[in-house]
């Protein structure tokens, strides 16, 4: 049973990545590391190359955790999704019967996160397997 944990652009990916791999390596299992594109209905009518856009940002994601995936001593896939993040997380780990779902916050607080939705929390109610949340706490100092 995999380790599954969700990355984004925020820095707590970086956290959340290590994390991740601790946590394979101390099962000794393998990590799916997921990114999931997500376009907001708001844009949908934009006249923007929105596949440009996703690959763009699947580029730049890799890119910020490549460093802290090399020397690594547990298998790691990387799984590029599209949809609601928190969902489609919740929905791959089932898929694969994850033993565990690594996520970040960012601390938004109750305000940002009820207009912003929280991706932690929503993982934490409706995943079948534990929840590890990630809180980046040098950045919400």
């Amino acid at each position: 049973m995999p380790v599954v944990a969700g990355i984004d652009d925020s820095p707590v990916s970086r956290l959340v990545v290590d994390k991740a791999l601790e946590q394979a390596r101390w099962r000794q299992t393998d990590l799916k590391l997921v990114h999931v594109f997500h376009l907001p209905m708001v844009y949908t009518e934009a006249t923007i190359n929105w596949s440009e856009v996703a690959e763009a940002q699947r580029t730049a994601v890799w890119a910020s955790v490549k460093e802290h995936l090399t020397n690594s001593e547990v298998t790691v896939e990387r799984v590029d999704l599209e949809g609601y993040p928190p969902d489609m997380l919740v929905s791959y780990a089932a898929e694969v019967d994850a033993s565990l779902l690594v996520v970040g916050t960012r601390g938004r607080g109750g305000v940002a996160s009820l207009i912003l939705g929280s991706t932690s929390q929503r993982a934490i109610h409706l995943a079948a397997c534990d929840v590890l949340v990630v809180k980046d706490i040098e950045s919400e100092s």
